[in-house]
């Protein structure tokens, strides 16, 4: 088992936690990893792009001088791709680059992300993060206090003031248990857990 300090808001050690090798401590899965980042951001694409084809741009019914005998190379159109206002040879379309991974690929790679942010030293267990208001400074002294900039900060369901102090802080995500997923996970340099999320993460993925 893997065993983490435990922090409090102050960012003074206040213990240690023992973290289920089922969930921390995985085979890291990299190429698994890599498709569940790749997952992620194309299921976010629009898809939207759209460009014409010479079928579509409008203009260029007639053929812009005869076939032989001017000099000039044969052309059929002026909105043949080399003509200035003429079509895009392979045009973008509307498309749509979301692909489905297994279920047991995604948690293989959750799981991974989870224990290679273990093994790198960058998972803080806190043990609590309590606040008695919704203050933005009182949130960025925690992270201070802990000598973290960029972090994903995963709370337990109901810790409302904690969230909504992290909302304002530009390199500062949190999540619940239920919603972490791997690109947050390596996007950001440190992931934060609250000693009752790392106990509820290894509760719903374990």
């Amino acid at each position: 088992m893997a065993n983490v300090s435990v922090y409090n808001i102050e960012g003074n050690e206040v213990g240690t936690i023992d973290l289920s090798d089922a969930v921390f401590g995985v085979e890291v899965n990299e190429h698994l990893v890599h498709m569940a980042v790749v997952n992620q951001l194309a299921n976010k694409r629009q898809g939207t792009q759209k460009a014409k084809t010479r079928s579509e741009v409008s203009g260029g019914g007639r053929k812009p001088w005869r076939q032989k005998g001017t000099g000039h190379a044969r052309q059929g159109s002026t909105r043949a791709p080399q003509w200035t206002g003429g079509g895009v040879v392979f045009a973008p379309v509307p498309r749509d680059y979301s692909f489905k991974m297994n279920k047991k690929e995604k948690r293989a790679a959750l799981l991974s992300a989870l224990t290679s942010r273990v093994q790198e030293n960058k998972f803080i267990v806190v043990d609590e993060l309590a606040f008695d208001e919704i203050k933005t400074k009182n949130f960025a002294k925690v992270l201070k206090n802990l000598n973290v900039s960029k972090a994903l900060v995963v709370l337990e369901d109901d810790n409302v003031n904690a969230e909504m102090s992290a909302r304002n802080i530009a390199d500062v995500k949190t999540a619940k248990t239920n919603t972490i997923n791997v690109y947050d996970i390596l996007k950001y340099n440190t992931v934060i857990a609250t000693k009752a999320a790392a106990r509820n993460i290894e509760e719903v993925y374990a």
